[in-house]
């Protein structure tokens, strides 16, 4: 038994660590944010399985301003995925309630990133239905996702 508390107390501790709250306190793009913790940490994370327009390139700065309206100045909890390989990490974010991940792409702000997407198969569903309904970059008619972009040399 008290091994059995041990290991579950050691799991506990594990769990807690995989998540991060606080204030959204920056927006550098359309799927990347800085969270201030309640320990006056700054975190910079990586929205998981979207890919957003980059800056340059066409709807990146409505993009941007879209998860500022979702989660600037409000407070957040970060389910911790990944460390991505810049060393930001990544996860699924909820600003006051609301699934960021999921809105970026419902609203047609960002891609499903199907590099990066495994375990998240309703973000397809919204992509397709923002697609089919044109809303945001979906209103035009070959929007280049930022993947492609990048490797053209577009930053």
């Amino acid at each position: 038994m008290k091994y059995f508390l041990f290991i579950l107390l050691i799991l506990t501790g594990i769990a807690s660590a995989d998540a991060l709250t606080g204030r959204v306190v920056g927006i550098s793009d359309g799927d990347t944010l800085t969270l201030l913790d309640a320990s006056k940490v700054q975190h910079k994370i990586r929205l998981a399985a979207i890919d957003a327009p980059e800056k340059s390139q066409a709807f990146g700065n409505k993009s941007k301003q879209a998860l500022s309206d979702l989660c600037f100045d409000k407070q957040a909890s970060i389910e911790v995925v990944d460390t991505h390989r810049y060393g930001r990490t990544v996860g699924e974010v909820s600003c006051a309630g609301n699934n960021a991940n999921e809105a970026m792409v419902r609203s047609g702000m960002a891609w499903v990133y199907r590099k990066y997407a495994k375990g998240y198969p309703g973000l397809y569903k919204l992509e397709d239905e923002a697609k089919a309904a044109r809303r945001g970059l979906w209103v035009d008619s070959n929007p280049v996702p930022p993947w492609e972009w990048r490797k053209l040399g577009f930053k």
